[in-house]
C-alpha cells in the first residue's frame, strides 16, 4: 500500500469508485444464489439430504452474518482500498477452493471462505455511497447499488442453470476467477479512501459472542429439519445462540467503543425499516430455495429451465432498480414500499396452491411479478432508514443493516426448509393411509406430499408478507439526525487515501 495522503472527497470522481465496488458486490452477491439451482444435482452427486445441502446457502449467509458486524470496526480501522482489496482477495481464494472441490466438505469450506470476503463488501459499498452522496441524491446512487443486491441473486439461478445443463458445476466457480482478478486490479488504480481511519483495537469478546449468538441460532434452525425441534442438539443450540446474542447486546450497550453501536436503534425510522427488512428478506431468500426444489425435484424440470424461469424477473429488476432510486429521491420511500409489498403479497398468494400440473408460463408470470415488487421495495426501504442516521453512525448503520439482511436470509431459508420437510413428512403419512386404498404408488404419494409441503412453506411466506405490508404504512421521509454530543463526529470533507 502507498503512503497516506490527504484527499478531498468532494473532488473525487465518483463514477469509477462506484463502478469498481458495485462490480465486486455483484460478484459477491451473485455467488450467494448460484447454488440454489445446483442443490438438487449436488444432493445426488454427494448423496446428501436437503437440510445438509442447503448449508451451501445457509453457511454462506452465516459467515456473512458473523463477519458483517466486524466491518464497522474494519471501516474505521482501515482505508477503503485496503479493506476492499483484502475482501476481494479472500473471495478469490474461496472461489478457487470451491472450483477444485471433489467432496461436499471441501466445497462447503470454499463457500465459507468466499463468504468471509463477501461479508465485508456490501456494508463497505453502502458506507461509501452514504459518504459520497448527500441525502437528496442517495436514492439514485442506491438504486445502482440495488442493481447488485437484487439483480445479481435473481440472475444467478438462470446462469447457473445454463452452466449445469452444459458443463460440470465447478465451471460456475472457474468463470468467476478472471472477473474477480479484474476487480482487484481495478481497485488498485481507481479506488480512493472516503472516510477517516482510526487505529482502534478490536473487541475480541464481542466477536466471540456475536459468533456464538448468530451461529447457534442459525445452526439450530437448520438442524431442526433433520432432528426435530425438541431434540437436545437443536434446543441446546438455540439456547446458546439466544444467550450469546443477549450477552453480545449487553456488551455493546456498556462498551465505550462498541463493535456494533446499537444507538442506531434509537432512531425510529431506522428501527422500523430494519424490522421490515427482516421480514422481506425471509420472503425473498426463501423463495429462491423453494422454487428450484419444486421445479426440479417434483416436476422434473432441468436446472436450465428452472433458472430461465427467473430470468424475466431478473431483467426487470435490473431496469427498475435505478428508476425506483430516482423516484425515491423525489417522493420518498413510503408509497414505493407499500406498492412493492402489495405486489409481492399478491403474487406470493399464487404459489400456495401449486400442483403437479401448474403451467410453466403461470410460474414465470408470478415469479416475475414478485421481483418487480422487490425492485420497488428493497433499496428505498434500506435508504429511508439509513438517511436518518448522523454521519458518525454510517459505518455502524450499514453494518447492522447488512447483518440483519444476511442473518434473516439464513434463518428464513432454514426455517422454511424445515417447515417444508416437516409438512412433507406429515402429508406423506396421511397419504399412506388413504393412498393404499386408492392404489397410488409410494413414489406418486411422495411427489404429492412434497408439493403440499412447499405450498405450506409459501403460506408462511404469504403471512409474513401481510405483516410487512401493515408496517410499510408507517414509513415516512425523515431528515438526517444531528450529531449527539456523545457521538464522535466523522462529518469531515477530508479523508486519507491508501
Amino acid at each position: 500500500m502507498s503512503n497516506s495522503t490527504t484527499v478531498d472527497i468532494r473532488s473525487l470522481k465518483k463514477g469509477p469508485i462506484l463502478f469498481i465496488m458495485i462490480f465486486g458486490a455483484f460478484l459477491a452477491i451473485f455467488n450467494q444464489t448460484i447454488m440454489t439451482v445446483a442443490i438438487p444435482e449436488l444432493m445426488d452427486d454427494f448423496h446428501i439430504q436437503p437440510a445438509t445441502a442447503q448449508w451451501l446457502t445457509t453457511g454462506y449467509m452465516l459467515v456473512n452474518g458473523v463477519l458483517i458486524p466486524i466491518t464497522a470496526f474494519f471501516m474505521r480501522r482501515f482505508t477503503t482500498r485496503q479493506l476492499f482489496q483484502s475482501a476481494m482477495i479472500i473471495f478469490l481464494a474461496g472461489t478457487s477452493v470451491a472450483a477444485l472441490a471433489t467432496s461436499f466438505p471441501v466445497l462447503l469450506m470454499g463457500r465459507m471462505i468466499q463468504a468471509a470476503g463477501a461479508g465485508i463488501i456490501m456494508p463497505l459499498l453502502m458506507h461509501v455511497v452514504m459518504s459520497l452522496f448527500p441525502p437528496e441524491k442517495r436514492g439514485t446512487a442506491m438504486g445502482w447499488v440495488g442493481f447488485a443486491i437484487i439483480f445479481a441473486p435473481a440472475i444467478g439461478p438462470t446462469l447457473a442453470g445454463y452452466v449445469l445443463q452444459t458443463y460440470p458445476w465447478q465451471t460456475m466457480f472457474y468463470t468467476m476467477i478472471p472477473f474477480t482478478l479484474l476487480v482487484i486490479i481495478g481497485a488498485f488504480f481507481y479506488l480512493k479512501n472516503v472516510s477517516e481511519t482510526n487505529p482502534i483495537k478490536v473487541d475480541v469478546l464481542s466477536v466471540l459472542l456475536s459468533t456464538i449468538g448468530f451461529g447457534g441460532i442459525l445452526f439450530g434452525f437448520s438442524e431442526a429439519g433433520n432432528k426435530g425441534w425438541i431434540s437436545n442438539e437443536v434446543v441446546l443450540s438455540l439456547m446458546m445462540g439466544a444467550l450469546g446474542l443477549a450477552l453480545f447486546i449487553w456488551r455493546q450497550l456498556v462498551s465505550k467503543n462498541p463493535l456494533l453501536d446499537l444507538r442506531t436503534f434509537t432512531y425510529n425510522m431506522f428501527s422500523l425499516t430494519s424490522i421490515i427488512s427482516i421480514l422481506v428478506t425471509i420472503v425473498m431468500y426463501a423463495d429462491m430455495m423453494l422454487l428450484p426444489l419444486y421445479l426440479q425435484n417434483t416436476r422434473g424440470f432441468t436446472p436450465l429451465e428452472s433458472g430461465l424461469l427467473l430470468f424475466p424477473g431478473a431483467l426487470l429488476m435490473g431496469v427498475l432498480s435505478p428508476v425506483t432510486g430516482k423516484i425515491f429521491d423525489r417522493f420518498g420511500g413510503k408509497w414505493l414500499s407499500v406498492i412493492g409489498m402489495a405486489i409481492i403479497i399478491a403474487t406470493t398468494y399464487s404459489f400456495i396452491n401449486l400442483t403437479d400440473s401448474t403451467s410453466y408460463t403461470y410460474l414465470v408470470l408470478m415469479s416475475t411479478g414478485r421481483r418487480v415488487g422487490m425492485a420497488m421495495l428493497m433499496m428505498p426501504l434500506q435508504t429511508t432508514g439509513l438517511n436518518q442516521l448522523p454521519r458518525s453512525l454510517y459505518a455502524h448503520g450499514n453494518a447492522i443493516s447488512n447483518t440483519i439482511r444476511m442473518v434473516a436470509g439464513g434463518i428464513g431459508t432454514s426455517l422454511l426448509v424445515t417447515i417444508m420437510a416437516s409438512s412433507t413428512k406429515n402429508h406423506f403419512q396421511e397419504m399412506m393411509t388413504t393412498g393404499a386404498a386408492t392404489g397410488q404408488s409410494q413414489q406418486h404419494m411422495m411427489m404429492e406430499a412434497s408439493i403440499q409441503g412447499i405450498n405450506d412453506a409459501y403460506l408462511v411466506i404469504f403471512l409474513i408478507g401481510l405483516i410487512s405490508l401493515v408496517l410499510t404504512f408507517f414509513i415516512k421521509r425523515v431528515e438526517r439526525a444531528p450529531e449527539k454530543k456523545s457521538e464522535v463526529t466523522m462529518d469531515r470533507p477530508m479523508a486519507k487515501e491508501a
